[in-house]
């Protein structure tokens, strides 16, 4: 699933190609019609599609931004002012083309599930592979009330406080720090990926209680965290299975991963071994980590 680094560098690619732009109609796919014609709300949540469409259609793109795993596009019609929410689910995946043909990979040109036309003659077009993206249109942020419950950036000046204050606490201070820092409510934007590389480069170990670890590893684990996902903001993001830039472009993060997804320990050649932490493997070295 795509973390910080990834959406990050959607956003920095696609906000100077629509900005400023209007969209003159929005079609949403058969399949996505159909579904929420069964009950279930696929892509497009708490709004019928033919709504969403109608409503879409006129808009103005403002501005495009980025909070913790979320695409923020800030609309205007009307001199009234929206909000739309994009999470880009597992497999989400934004493109900027004349034509849908235009998109090279099969796989992504097959699960088109969202158009929008734009006032320059583009097609602003939204692929989803698997269906857990996710758009909500809202007045404002406060109609999606778990947004607001989200950590703050970990760059911002208080999330190193915030971040300490929160492993502190009964909810958390007895859970695996892994589990911890992957939860957006103590850290933006952190998934599997990055934590399991922030853990590694920190030597802390993945199981260990977040009640268990000092202060100075924590502020020290927090630091790995803020490196490595400004490493990954760097290099465009991770591209590991079907996670692409705008267009299709593919991220260069992977190459730098160090413990995700490795059978041998960089530093010390040991065998590597992995858990299951909140549902996610945890890739750790056991001589390095503890």
């Amino acid at each position: 699933m795509p973390e910080l680094p990834e959406v990050e560098g959607v956003v920095r690619a696609l906000a100077p190609n629509i900005e400023g732009k209007s969209i003159l109609e929005a079609t949403l796919s058969e399949t996505v019609c159909e579904a929420h014609r069964q009950g279930k709300q696929c892509i497009v949540k708490n709004m019928e599609p033919a709504d969403f469409e109608r409503k879409m259609r006129g808009m103005t793109v403002k501005k495009l931004s980025r909070r913790a795993k979320y695409i923020f596009f800030d609309l205007e019609k009307n001199n009234e002012t929206f909000l739309m929410v994009n999470h880009l689910g597992m497999t989400g995946a934004w493109f900027i083309v004349q034509h849908e043909n235009e998109i090279l990979e099969e796989k992504f040109r097959n699960h088109i599930h969202a158009k929008f036309s734009l006032s320059t003659g583009e097609l602003l077009i939204f692929s989803d592979i698997r269906r857990f993206g996710e758009f909500r249109l809202l007045g404002t942020i406060d109609e999606h009330p778990p947004l607001l419950q989200m950590a703050p950036e970990p760059f911002d000046d208080q999330a190193l406080d915030y971040f300490l204050e929160k492993c502190g606490l009964p909810k958390y201070k007895n859970k695996p720090i892994k589990e911890v820092i992957m939860d957006g409510q103590v850290i933006s934007g952190c998934g599997n990926i990055y934590a399991t590389e922030a853990l590694f480069r920190a030597g802390v170990h993945p199981a260990r209680k977040a009640g268990r670890i000092s202060k100075k590893r924590k502020i020290d684990l927090f630091e790995a965290i803020k490196n490595v996902l400004s490493e990954g903001i760097e290099m465009g993001g991770s591209t590991i299975s079907d996670y692409r830039n705008i267009n299709g472009e593919a991220g260069g993060m992977q190459h730098r991963l160090k413990m995700y997804g490795k059978k041998v320990c960089p530093n010390c050649s040991a065998k590597t071994k992995s858990m299951i932490i909140a549902g996610r493997t945890s890739v750790y070295c056991p001589k390095c980590q503890h």
